[in-house]
């Protein structure tokens, strides 16, 4: 799947899926077309045997600077529940290969929601974060105020939910909202290596760690460490932990194929 989807721009690299925003008119705001493509590219990836993980960008000035207000600001309660617009949000949870968000610009709102929907988070230098969604009478309603909690804390989260202020990127990697700041110039490219480095992982070793970390979200610690357990003991039914470790003890580099 190689090609431009209107709202979006998909690319495979490699065995990486890349997926760029592209409504550089209006700062990548997510509409909801946009998202039904992001979503739809996404899911594909994840089928495609090829594929070892994603990447999904936006360009220099924004990564996504929120949603499309456009779409809402008419819309009386009962439109926007039954339109359940972030009823599709839900299916990104369900990717299973690991996803990386390389942002740069403004990273606002739902753009933020998104990027805490991926696995690594790389940000360009001066690249700015917010949940200003208190500014305009609502707020945040794609999982900012459970996500960003989880990840910031809750005196920061509320911070920055019940001001609305914006953070730049130094400030979010200190409170550990995103993994890594880069230089400007190649976040693009530093987040693309990123990528090509867990390609050369394990797939289904990827897919399970990928699982485990998010079950911490959800689970006690015991039941956590228990399932993390189980994961790792399916994981000796796999040709790559043979090869892996094999290749460990001959000193060479693994060569796995995902099975």
């Amino acid at each position: 799947m190689t090609g431009m989807a209107n709202e979006i721009i998909t690319e495979i690299k490699n065995g990486i899926g890349v997926v760029r925003l592209n409504r550089p008119d209006k700062l990548n705001a997510l509409n909801i077309e946009l998202m039904k493509q992001l979503v739809a590219a996404l899911e594909e990836f994840d089928a495609d045997p090829d594929i070892r993980c994603m990447l999904i960008t936006g360009n220099d000035r924004a990564f996504a600077a929120g949603a499309d207000i456009g779409e809402m600001a008419e819309a009386s309660m009962i439109e926007m529940y039954e339109r359940n617009q972030f009823e599709r949000w839900e299916r990104i949870k369900r990717v299973r290969k690991p996803i990386v968000a390389a942002a740069s610009g403004y990273v606002l709102g739902g753009g933020c929601e998104l990027l805490m929907n991926c696995d690594i988070i790389i940000a360009a230098e001066g690249t700015m974060f917010g949940q200003p969604e208190i500014n305009i009478g609502v707020i945040p309603g794609a999982g900012g105020t459970q996500r960003l909690t989880r990840a910031v804390g809750k005196a920061r989260a509320m911070d920055l939910i019940l001001t609305g202020r914006m953070i730049v990127a130094d400030e979010a990697l200190q409170m550990g909202l995103i993994s890594r700041v880069v230089p400007r110039e190649h976040f693009f490219e530093e987040s693309l290596k990123v990528c090509q480095e867990l390609a050369s992982k394990a797939p289904i070793a990827l897919r399970l760690a990928k699982e485990a970390v998010l079950k911490a979200f959800d689970m006690t610690l015991n039941e956590g460490l228990e399932h993390e357990r189980k994961l790792f003991y399916m994981l000796f039914g796999t040709d790559d932990q043979k090869e892996g470790m094999r290749a460990f003890q001959e000193k060479r580099r693994a060569v796995f194929v995902g099975r």
